[in-house]
């Protein structure tokens, strides 16, 4: 599935984009920003096991944000169970070089779109850490709201933050 937006194109993740991939990936400003699963220094075989992961799903959740031919960032959505199986977790990033043109808002919205179209979710959530004002702002471009701040609930890089919880509900029928 391709989907095409104005300065970049949404896609499947293909073995060829390792390359670009970690090129991108491979930023400590990008690392800062998301959760510890997301490796620095970013290596190749990373690359390699995330696109071969995302290539294993059975339905597409993870996007190749594409810009210039070449792989800038990802954005996903992470499908969860139990009870929390029609709320889902939308997460992104970018390369530092497409950072403030107004690409990743449109990227949320093509994905929530996506989301609700073709995932038996109702709701999207994306929690964000509290020196991230950037990624609140992507959020609320892209009709996120701001649902609650939660209280030194995550340490990164050994450093007590709040998260801030922003959400989207899929539009009633």
């Amino acid at each position: 599935m391709e989907i095409k937006s104005d300065g970049f194109i949404l896609r499947e993740l293909r073995l060829a984009d390792a390359e670009s991939l970690q090129k991108h990936a491979d930023n400590p400003r990008i690392f800062d920003a998301l959760l510890d699963r997301f490796p620095s220094p970013y290596t190749m075989a990373d690359a390699v096991d995330f696109i071969g992961l995302a290539m294993a799903e059975n339905v597409q959740t993870k996007f190749a944000i594409v810009i210039n031919g070449e792989v800038a960032g990802v954005i996903g959505i992470d499908l969860r169970g139990d009870i929390y199986r029609k709320s889902a977790l939308i997460g992104y990033w970018l390369g530092q070089d497409h950072w403030g043109k107004g690409i990743m808002p449109k990227a949320v919205k093509l994905v929530v779109n996506y989301g609700f179209a073709n995932l038996d979710i109702v709701r999207l959530q994306a929690g964000v850490l509290g020196n991230n004002p950037k990624s609140m702002r992507v959020l609320e471009k892209a009709g996120f709201v701001k649902e609650a701040i939660c209280k030194n609930a995550i340490i990164k890089n050994g450093l007590i933050f709040d998260e801030h919880l922003y959400a989207t509900l899929k539009p009633s029928a």
